[in-house]
């Protein structure tokens, strides 16, 4: 076992180059088999940002909340918000089908409601562009919904084979977990998963004074965004550890939240950015064939985030595997470092 730690260790290691990645935490599970590395800034204990992760918390809570009644997946949005919200959220070619939209359509992301966050509005501006400058500020949900509102999207709620990945449904369903526990995201979370779970390093950021997590990197920029990082709330404003969101994302899918039998039916793919596919509530991770003819991954479910956070499994053969490689610029770094490190892993295994 010394030995594949030390050739999991040496991957990390590789993968720190001081130009794109300046620092790398991975937690990786497979049946028996558990190991921790960090290499560069961040140490295997390193609080980070999860950025999108956080999306499986807000999941686990709308799929608890369906379980226990307290709502049905096709409720319509209209059930849970003001005229004030949603009129004019989501207008497409004249009309306007923002009271039609589900909270199917928000977890699945075919609501086709406009990103608040990346989208870009007539002008061309978008938020992600200015915070990415350094210019940090924070929003209020109700901003964040007049934002949206400025975007044009992109079709029709439930446009067969059509998803948008969009925040704003994530905004969306954290203001209906709060309606529906009767208290804020952050109790909720708390109460519902990382109390029961013992996570005592994971918790929702939402004082900008609070210098625990370690910075994000924007290409060779570290980037100072507090305010916004006490914005995101359900759709992206959770900081954990790795040893944390590995037990989160095992609990998630062994069904410690929701019934295990609710997963099938998660499991209905679209696109949204290659190679991932957006399901209900959680992502699909898998490579071609053509472009995997060495590593061989199992499908892997999960999610990730734009700070190069990542948490994603295969159930069915114990892969579990998380972490960050907090670099904003450039995506698929996380899964390049994660595939070679389930490749490691199963090639050591096989020797």
């Amino acid at each position: 076992m010394t030995e594949i730690a030390d050739k999991l260790q040496r991957t990390l290691d590789q993968a720190v180059d001081g130009k794109k990645v300046y620092g790398v935490t991975f937690r990786l599970k497979h049946k028996d088999f558990q190991w921790s590395g960090a290499s560069g800034n961040l140490a295997v204990d390193t609080p980070y940002f999860t950025a999108s992760t956080t999306k499986l918390f807000t999941t686990a809570l709308v799929m608890r909340l369906r379980q226990q009644n307290k709502l049905g997946l096709d409720d319509r949005l209209t059930q849970y918000f003001s005229p004030a919200i949603l009129d004019g959220l989501h207008v497409y070619k004249g009309r306007d089908y923002s009271g039609e939209i589900t909270i199917r359509n928000l977890l699945a992301h075919t609501s086709g409601i406009p990103d608040y966050f990346q989208g870009r509005d007539k002008n061309g501006a978008s938020l992600d562009k200015e915070l990415f400058q350094g210019k940090d500020r924070h929003w209020t949900f109700e901003q964040a919904i007049e934002l949206a509102k400025g975007i044009r999207p992109r079709f029709a709620p439930n446009t067969r084979g059509k998803a948008l990945y969009s925040d704003t449904n994530f905004q969306l369903l954290g203001k209906i977990v709060e309606q529906l526990y009767g208290k804020a995201f952050d109790a909720c979370i708390k109460d519902q998963i990382t109390g029961p779970l013992g996570m005592a390093g994971t918790y929702l950021y939402l004082n900008a004074a609070d210098s625990n997590p370690h910075h994000m990197y924007y290409k060779d920029r570290e980037l100072h965004l507090l305010q916004a990082m006490t914005s995101f709330n359900a759709d992206g404003g959770i900081v954990t550890i790795t040893a944390d969101i590995l037990k989160f994302i095992e609990a998630f899918f062994a069904g410690a939240f929701f019934p295990a039998e609710y997963l099938a039916e998660m499991k209905v793919w679209n696109p949204i950015f290659f190679p991932l596919r957006a399901g209900i509530g959680m992502h699909l991770f898998k490579l071609p064939r053509i472009f995997d003819l060495i590593t061989k991954l199992p499908e892997l479910y999960g999610h990730s985030g734009l700070s190069g956070a990542m948490a994603y499994c295969n159930p069915e053969t114990g892969l579990y595997i998380a972490g960050t490689v907090n670099q904003i610029a450039y995506p698929s770094t996380s899964f390049h470092l994660a595939a070679k490190l389930i490749r490691n892993l199963a090639l050591a295994h096989t020797a």
